[in-house]
């Protein structure tokens, strides 16, 4: 991806609303004993766009955003989505995207890390709730949503951001010069 500053600024929009999207609408819509969660989708869709940086600082940049605006912890949210968002670049940079079904099949993998991650950290810091397998299930459940969410978001991201992309450039057709198609008779 070439960041230049509109699309810097792109970038910063996608993920603000992302976060704003979450906390104020699907956070308060759950669905099948969950609520989906959009900010991995479109930080795993920033790294498979950009690349493993882009990735890993607009997930750093999202979950301190998700972590000052709830009052939580600060950096436990940072750190499952950075790990997520630089997964995904990681990906991208190794392995092209071949198919239509990669980007949600990854995008659910890696949801599921983010929440895996997620979960380790705030056992790792002491949080007061009995842990019991319903974790486990909601991880796959939050794998799945992730999965379902990344159908829609990912071609958006790509296409607010197609400008940018260097995979994504339609190779320009060029007219055969006059001496070479008359020389042929």
């Amino acid at each position: 991806m070439i960041f230049t500053p509109r699309i810097i600024v792109t970038v910063i929009l996608i993920v603000f609303f992302s976060v704003l999207l979450q906390l104020a609408f699907f956070s308060q819509m759950p669905l099948l004993g969950s609520v989906a969660n959009v900010v991995p989708v479109t930080i795993i869709a920033l790294g498979l766009l950009g690349g493993a940086v882009p990735g890993a600082v607009s997930g750093f940049c999202a979950g301190l955003l998700i972590d000052s605006a709830l009052g939580i912890t600060p950096g436990v949210s940072s750190l499952s989505l950075m790990s997520a968002g630089y997964l995904a670049g990681r990906w991208r940079e190794g392995y092209d995207i071949v198919s239509s079904l990669v980007p949600p099949l990854l995008t659910g993998a890696l949801t599921a890390v983010a929440a895996a991650t997620y979960a380790a950290i705030q056992l790792m810091l002491g949080v007061d709730a009995p842990v019991s397998l319903l974790v486990l299930r909601e991880i796959a459940i939050q794998a799945l949503l992730g999965m379902l969410l990344a159908i829609p978001t990912y071609p958006l991201i790509k296409r607010m951001l197609r400008s940018a992309l260097v995979d994504d450039a339609r190779p320009v057709r060029r007219k055969a010069p006059r001496g070479i198609l008359g020389m042929a008779g």
